[in-house]
């Protein structure tokens, strides 16, 4: 991939690659002992939607018109510098059922050999987080032999529990009731040395993570299309943030070739003061 992006944010002007561009930013150097890193990323239209539902088939997809090559590179940057992956139940049904691509692993030799040469495992760990404890277990877990934890409230229904404890797989009890909570999950990641976190779950994951001060760091794709449509998934989709969704931009490139006949942006957010 030898595209060249377009720095518009800090110091515009300069031509920079897109291969290496967030491997740059070392995420995984960013968490330490006193508390872990947690990072998201999205990819959006510029009408908001990251993702249409199809309602009469009861599934949520990605308009191959969204995606591009060169966002599912920063993509990937991203997930080889992660020690722990959190995502969630209805990723786990919609994958079972080919909805929606598998992101759960690195299989680029040279990201592999990039994450060796730091010293992290193999692949990172996985963490499902789901109030139903209702969802297949995907088998490429086992075969790249990754460590896997359910995460789900106090709640929960005691017969899926012992379904997956009988499995063997490691529960984590992080909420009051059934949902998940940000603060709980993360502080408990960080007890098990997990220090840097890439959130792949959705957007209610994303709010969560916000509302409690845990996330440090949003990444934003937004191509310059517009989708349009009824049924769609959109960045956040539950109750106001107040002062704690602000954002200082760090970083922002401009992207003219891709998707074809359009362009995109990718930016790279801090949380900003909560007012």
């Amino acid at each position: 991939m030898h595209k060249k992006l377009l720095r518009l944010y800090p110091q515009p002007g300069k031509n920079c690659a897109i291969t290496g561009l967030y491997l740059a930013h070392q995420v995984y150097k960013l968490g330490n002992t006193e508390s872990s890193f947690v990072y998201a990323n999205f990819l959006s239209s510029l009408d908001g939607r990251i993702a249409l539902e199809d309602i009469s088939h009861g599934t949520t997809y990605i308009p191959k018109q969204l995606t591009t090559a060169s966002d599912f590179r920063l993509f990937m940057e991203l997930l080889t510098q992660a020690d722990c992956l959190i995502t969630h139940g209805g990723y786990m049904r919609a994958l079972s059922k080919d909805h929606l691509g598998n992101i759960l692993q690195i299989r680029d030799k040279e990201l592999i050999e990039w994450r060796r040469n730091k010293g992290l495992n193999a692949q990172p760990a996985v963490v499902i987080a789901s109030a139903s404890l209702n969802f297949p277990m995907h088998n490429s877990l086992q075969k790249y032999a990754q460590t896997v934890y359910i995460a789900t409230g106090r709640n929960a229904d005691p017969d899926r529990l012992r379904y997956w404890q009988d499995l063997n797989y490691p529960i984590l009890i992080t909420g009051e009731d059934r949902m998940v909570q940000g603060a709980p999950l993360i502080h408990k990641l960080h007890g098990l040395g997990y220090q840097s976190i890439y959130l792949i779950a959705g957007p209610q994951m994303l709010g969560t993570m916000i509302r409690e001060n845990q996330l440090s760091r949003l990444y934003l794709t937004i191509t310059h299309q517009l989708l349009g449509g009824k049924d769609f998934r959109t960045l956040l989709t539950d109750s106001i943030l107040g002062g704690s969704g602000n954002l200082i931009l760090k970083s922002m490139y401009y992207d003219p070739y891709s998707p074809t006949g359009s362009g995109q942006f990718f930016m790279q957010f801090s949380l900003g003061p909560i007012r």
